[in-house]
């Protein structure tokens, strides 16, 4: 990928893995408000004949879909940088895989979120 033999190769794929990450969890919270704004207009509404889910909580089911893929695709984007580095660019003893195992805990925390409010109602 790079001849740089530098360090600040690895490091700006780690700072793009984490942006990222803040991509996803903020898709992943707005997805979460447009869900529960459907569940407020419920109340609001107070229908006892209305029941099942309205259009805003497959729209925010979309969101928080859409983050996770988005993270899990950015986790496979950086262990393919990861392969074409060299030793040389990546610090000695530095931790590699911290930065995926966030990801991954957000997108197992993504999905149980995901079984959560399917199972609610």
């Amino acid at each position: 990928m790079s001849d740089l033999n530098d360090p600040r190769v690895f490091f700006a794929a780690e700072r793009t893995l984490m942006a990222w990450n803040r991509t996803g969890l903020t898709l992943m919270a707005f997805g979460f408000v447009l869900e529960r704004f459907g569940l407020f207009l419920h109340l609001l509404r107070q229908d006892p004949g209305h029941s099942g889910r309205d259009l805003s909580f497959w729209i925010g089911i979309a969101f928080i879909v859409l983050a996770l893929t988005a993270i899990g695709f950015s986790i496979v984007q950086f262990r393919r940088v990861l392969a074409t580095l060299k030793p040389i660019e990546i610090p000695a003893r530095y931790c590699t895989w911290s930065g995926i195992a966030m990801n991954l805990t957000v997108v197992v925390l993504g999905i149980a979120m995901l079984v959560y409010l399917f199972s609610e109602l």
